[in-house]
């Protein structure tokens, strides 16, 4: 039976499939999951079991959910539209917040003449703004402001050269986002820009007005030459992956106006609202999670796809690999036992490019590979041959769902398609930012829901410190140019041997 889960529902749409559900106008079909009326019954006990309900209560009402960090999770706040209380130890955060949308919208207002915004940030400074940024390109007559967003997050200074020629100095803004201040690649990088600058004839008057810095730490973005006026807070209760919702995601708003990033909050906090007050069978971020768990117990999956047709979402993949392979990459529970299961590997890119690189392994591999389909009602642009396309685009997201489910017999072996692959397909009535908003809200709380079946603290990120740890004494090394370096308790043999041969 159909379930239409929100009243904002499109009216013109009466009648859905079986399999369906409808939350702030996003379909989620799960026909092609080979989900029975008994496994769902058995799903939803294990979710009940984990306590989803308690922890997703917990959540929104800013309890310290990241235990190992002792920090709430309230990334939901920076979208808070009502401007409902939000409480952390008795204090509201809501007038904080408020007063950030204030700045925002004062800076846009003021923002003219201005042809080239650096955006320098790594990892979650970086994939949510730039996702938005390219995504919202692709909307119909959407206003860019006349300006060039560039985002810089590699060390390689390929990437850095590529924006220098083409920014234009004496218009240029400069946005650093860390949330440290002193996260390596991107106050180098921050560094690199300034010089550009210098050598341009910036006066340092000049250079400090084209300053901007995202942080918690105000005393470093100080020193560093960002005037107190331009810094924009950011709050260690926000991890780095969820922080597009905040000054973070000050690209959106520069780029295509203030109106837009409130309508991107305004979906994502949409999305917080069906997930918050709706039950586990009805709630979609809930039904995704639980559509990975049934694979990964049914079959030991180790990957899963997310394959937008949208060529707007092509950057949609990257943003979820670190949302998922980050959040729930752990090799321990939140007890400090070994996990079971654990993220599978993410991948994908947007279709049909997808169907002419990697389906074949997707359709004939021994591996089988859950997949989400996320398709989009209507067309990406406003051309003459934009329906006929649009057609094609649609009919092959249905037909790739559709032969990996049932696959083909044939008297050859090679021609043969196993099918019972699963998938889910999301279908966006149009994709603008508010629903943009949603799509990533969804799979945000699809994410949390996950840790709390897999007994994972999805919060925290203790695995990327390592690697950060030992790059310190090699490039030192390094920099040293010897090529007697020796291994040692901070670099082993085989390392000690590619130095040297760096350094020869």
């Amino acid at each position: 039976m159909t379930v239409i889960l929100n009243s904002a529902a499109p009216k013109q749409h009466n009648e859905f499939p079986q399999n369906t559900q409808v939350a702030v106008d996003i379909v989620l079909d799960t026909a092609y999951q080979g989900i029975d009326e008994a496994a769902w019954k058995k799903l939803f006990a294990k979710a009940r079991k984990a306590n989803v309900t308690g922890f997703i209560a917990d959540m929104f009402a800013g309890k310290r959910l990241n235990a190992s960090e002792n920090r709430p999770v309230l990334h939901s706040a920076l979208r808070n539209l009502s401007k409902t209380s939000v409480e952390i130890d008795g204090q509201d955060v809501m007038p904080a917040i408020t007063e950030v949308w204030r700045r925002i919208e004062a800076l846009c207002n003021k923002w003219i003449g201005i042809t080239d915004v650096i955006h320098i940030g790594i990892g979650g400074s970086d994939f949510g703004p730039r996702l938005a940024i390219e995504a919202l390109a692709h909307v119909p007559s959407i206003d860019s402001r006349l300006m060039r967003m560039h985002f810089l997050a590699n060390i390689d200074t390929a990437e850095l050269a590529r924006i220098l020629a083409r920014a234009q100095p004496h218009s240029t803004r400069v946005i650093i986002v860390s949330k440290s201040f002193t996260t390596l690649e991107t106050t180098m990088n921050a560094k690199a820009v300034v010089n550009w600058l210098k050598e341009n004839n910036c006066s340092k008057a000049q250079i400090s007005r084209a300053l901007f810095a995202v942080t918690t730490n105000v005393a470093a973005a100080k020193e560093f030459g960002v005037e107190e006026n331009n810094i924009y807070p950011f709050w260690d209760w926000v991890g780095g992956r969820y922080s597009v919702w905040s000054a973070v995601g000050l690209p959106i708003a520069l780029q295509y106006g203030f109106d837009t990033f409130m309508d991107f909050l305004a979906g994502a906090h949409a999305m917080d609202l069906h997930f918050k007050n709706t039950e586990l069978e009805n709630n979609l971020p809930v039904l995704m999670a639980l559509t990975l768990l049934h694979q990964q117990e049914q079959h030991d999956i180790k990957s899963f796809a997310v394959i937008p047709y949208a060529d707007a979402l092509d950057w949609f993949p990257r943003w979820l690999q670190q949302l998922d392979m980050e959040s729930n990459g752990k090799g321990v529970n939140r007890d400090g036992q070994p996990v079971k299961f654990s993220s599978p590997v993410v991948f994908g890119s947007s279709g049909s490019n997808a169907q002419h690189s990697y389906f074949q392994l997707l359709h004939q591999g021994p591996e089988v590979i859950p997949i989400d389909f996320i398709a989009v009602r209507k067309a990406m642009s406003e051309l003459p041959e934009a329906q006929a396309h649009h057609r094609i685009l649609l009919s092959n997201c249905l037909a790739q769902a559709q032969a990996l489910a049932h696959g083909k017999e044939a008297d050859k072996p090679n021609d043969c398609y196993p099918g019972s692959r699963p998938s889910n397909l999301l279908l966006l009535p149009e994709l603008n930012a508010f629903y943009l908003g949603a799509l990533l809200a969804l799979y945000e709380h699809r994410t949390t829901v996950l840790g709390v079946l897999w007994n994972i603290n999805s919060f925290d990120q203790p695995g990327v410190e390592l690697g950060k740890v030992l790059a310190k004494p090699i490039e030192k090394a390094l920099a040293s140019h010897a090529n007697n370096i020796e291994a040692s308790t901070e670099i082993d043999a085989v390392t000690a041997a590619r130095i040297n041969f760096l350094n020869t």
